[in-house]
């Protein structure tokens, strides 16, 4: 009898984006059906990694090194982004077992089982992403019990000449609007209340001659779920149908967050990006007027083969006049396959630190700033599940985290707490949390039960 009859324990790690999230919750899913259940000292180790950076994967490979040094006789299994697109860095080491892309993720617990029934004869299974065509339906579902995550296309065609991830992910394919709108509906039956709409590149969802929007307009025909939250856009896809829409139904929660990447506009196009800095200031300019309280996130590279000072600080100075909330700040980091790989006029890695500093200063300066405007507003959000001995968190529909008192006693805390939508809560900014160590983001402190009018 091998271990995995007697021991079918296992643990998720998840790196990445929220379409990885997606990924792991389906492979829950998969699992549980499997017979597997979680352990803290699993028999099965999942790392379902990122690629986005050079630095992912290597933060996915110290991992792996330490479970087999803490467990040797537990199974490593590296799948996801990572095993598709830097395959050779996971299949020399010793302390991962098995090695499982993008493209054999449907096949994972299966591959497992004839791991350890000795049936393989490989350590890799990897094939062409760019043949795949299923997206994996199904996943989602977030510790939070309170949201889920919705993948409504994977994949990208765009090539941008920084990106790996069209060789991670495949070409770009849509989930049916009718498989979406039942999608949704069981998750509300099943108790979510809020829905994250994403994908690898959303603005190319098309299904039936429905772009995004329609898609957006479907799922709040035809559901009754009471929040969405849609995840990363392009400047030119925020369109004014999209906008209207946010304006004229608060279902939609006022939270943006745009892939940007640069602000000057020769980098932009060296980039391969189809858009330069005027639209991505008309962006953020018809997000304030549409939506003043709105929170407007982006990612942003700093150090892109030829990016001058001139142009960072273009971009800086840009930044600092304009309507946003917070800057996810990545360092240019060289991908295998791409364009800009190959580029002559790279930048130090000493520049680019400093440029990333920077931009997280100015980040932070910002968000705290903003955060301080909110002080005593009345505000409604959703539970998020939290641990044995830390403080109860809600999420407000614009992206504001507050620690309240503890919802133990939920149902004795009267119909005050309880806002107008299907599952929120009533509360009050009292305050913000003290801990403004670089990179952490404002914690609000609040009150529940206020008696007001959000």
């Amino acid at each position: 009898m091998d271990q995995l009859s007697t021991d079918r324990s296992y643990q998720i790690q998840t790196y990445g984006c929220k379409v990885n999230t997606y990924d792991s919750g389906l492979l829950e899913k998969r699992f549980e059906a499997a017979g597997y259940s979680k352990g803290k000292n699993p028999n099965v180790y999942i790392l379902n990694t990122c690629a986005v950076t050079e630095a992912a994967t290597k933060e996915a490979a110290k991992q792996a090194r330490k479970i087999k040094s803490k467990n040797p006789f537990g199974m490593v299994v590296v799948t996801g982004c990572g095993a598709q697109v830097d395959t050779e860095v996971f299949e020399k080491m010793p302390a991962v077992d098995l090695v499982v892309a993008n493209s054999h993720k449907g096949q994972l617990e299966s591959l497992i089982d004839d791991f350890y029934k000795g049936k393989l004869e490989s350590k890799v299974f990897k094939s062409n992403i760019f043949k795949k065509e299923d997206l994996e339906a199904g996943g989602g579902l977030e510790s939070s019990h309170s949201r889920a995550f919705l993948k409504i296309q994977d994949g990208c065609n765009s090539f941008c000449t920084f990106c790996v991830i069209p060789f991670a992910r495949g070409k770009s394919r849509s989930v049916p609007v009718r498989d979406l709108v039942q999608r949704v509906n069981d998750l509300y039956r099943q108790g979510f209340r809020e829905v994250v709409i994403t994908g690898v590149h959303i603005g190319d969802y098309e299904d039936e001659g429905l772009l995004l929007e329609g898609l957006v307009e479907k799922l709040l025909e035809k559901t009754q779920m009471p929040r969405f939250r849609i995840s990363s856009l392009e400047p030119i896809e925020l369109s004014d149908r999209l906008l209207d829409l946010y304006k004229n139904n608060d279902r939609l929660c006022p939270h943006f967050h745009m892939s940007i990447q640069h602000l000057n506009s020769r980098v932009l196009g060296a980039m391969k990006r189809k858009y330069g800095m005027e639209e991505v200031l008309s962006a953020f300019s018809r997000i304030e007027k549409a939506l003043p309280q709105a929170y407007v996130g982006m990612d942003l590279i700093v150090g892109f083969p030829g990016e001058t000072d001139q142009e960072f600080e273009e971009a800086l100075q840009a930044l600092e006049s304009s309507y946003w909330s917070r800057i996810h700040v990545f360092s240019y980091s060289k991908r295998p396959g791409t364009y800009a790989a190959r580029l002559e006029d790279q930048v130090s890695e000493v520049v680019k630190k400093e440029r990333a500093r920077r931009m997280r200063t100015l980040s932070q300066e910002r968000i705290y700033s903003m955060a301080e405007g909110h002080l005593g507003k009345v505000k409604l959000g959703l539970p998020l599940k939290s641990k044995v001995g830390q403080a109860q968190r809600i999420l407000t529909r614009d992206y504001w985290t507050v620690e309240v008192p503890d919802l133990s006693g939920n149902g004795e805390m009267g119909s005050m707490a309880k806002g107008p939508g299907d599952g929120e809560l009533r509360v009050k900014i009292t305050g913000i949390s003290s801990d403004r160590r670089p990179g952490l983001d404002p914690v609000f402190l609040g009150q529940l039960g206020v008696d007001a009018t959000p």
